[in-house]
């Protein structure tokens, strides 16, 4: 079964809603990236540890030069999961109502 266009647009509007804004990760990277904020904004917390572990070692600058390169496929892959997630959910969601 596939979604309706008007199904569609609803996902894509609640994925502009709900994914990160790109203007906001970068002004976090300028202002707070030796906090590593860009990546707790954008969800990985995990590597936002490790990055500020590794300033120590200087190796955490270098990583933070690249995150300027990075933080748009984060927020595309961030979007994708929410796509994802939500039409499967209103897959799930049209194919219940089909057995009622």
């Amino acid at each position: 079964m596939a979604l309706t266009t008007n199904e569609q647009l609803l996902i894509e509007q609640r994925v502009t809603n709900e994914a990160p804004n790109v203007a906001a990760a970068y002004l976090l990277w300028f202002f707070l990236g030796i906090l590593s904020a860009h990546r707790f904004y954008l969800g990985k917390p995990g590597t936002a540890i490790l990055q500020i572990l590794t300033f120590f070692i200087l190796i955490g600058f270098v990583w933070l030069l690249v995150d300027a390169f990075l933080i748009p496929g984060m927020i595309r892959k961030k979007q994708d999961d929410i796509r994802s997630r939500l039409e499967s959910e209103m897959l799930a969601r049209g194919s219940l109502s089909m057995r009622f």
